[in-house]
């Protein structure tokens, strides 16, 4: 497979910058697989396991959401975050499920249930991610 460039970006940082053959990612729509030549492709990505082929090996990260931008040549992913599934601190994430599993069952507003159920989310992907669910 040709390898092509991708570019991850959260507000902090360059998540990761290099090339890839193949990338799998979650949209609003379903999965999505990308390879060089894919057509020019703009959506938006939910909390899920975000997958890239990095020299030969497929590397699995935790993408809280956002955007991915694709071209013929290139694709450029733009998140509030993302972690490598080896850098997730697993007890961090197993006290923010019990958290917003506590805020969505004491929950005061339809605001307040959206936004735990919204964290429940994100700590049940890095605990997926991190082979710990």
């Amino acid at each position: 497979m040709t390898a092509y460039n991708i570019k991850i970006i959260t507000p902090e940082k360059t998540f990761f910058e290099g090339t890839t053959t193949q990338i799998i990612a979650k949209t609003t729509s379903g999965n999505v697989g990308i390879l060089h030549g894919h057509v020019p492709y703009v959506a938006n990505l939910v909390s899920a396991p975000f997958k890239i082929e990095i020299g030969g090996t497929l590397k699995e990260a935790a993408i809280t959401g956002g955007l991915i931008k694709v071209s013929p040549e290139d694709v450029i992913v733009v998140t509030n975050a993302i972690e490598w599934a080896d850098e997730i601190d697993v007890a961090r994430a197993q006290r923010s499920k019990q958290n917003a599993e506590e805020r969505m069952k004491r929950h005061e507003s339809q605001k307040e249930f959206d936004r735990a159920e919204k964290k429940l989310k994100r700590a049940l992907n890095r605990l997926t991610v991190a082979g710990k669910r």
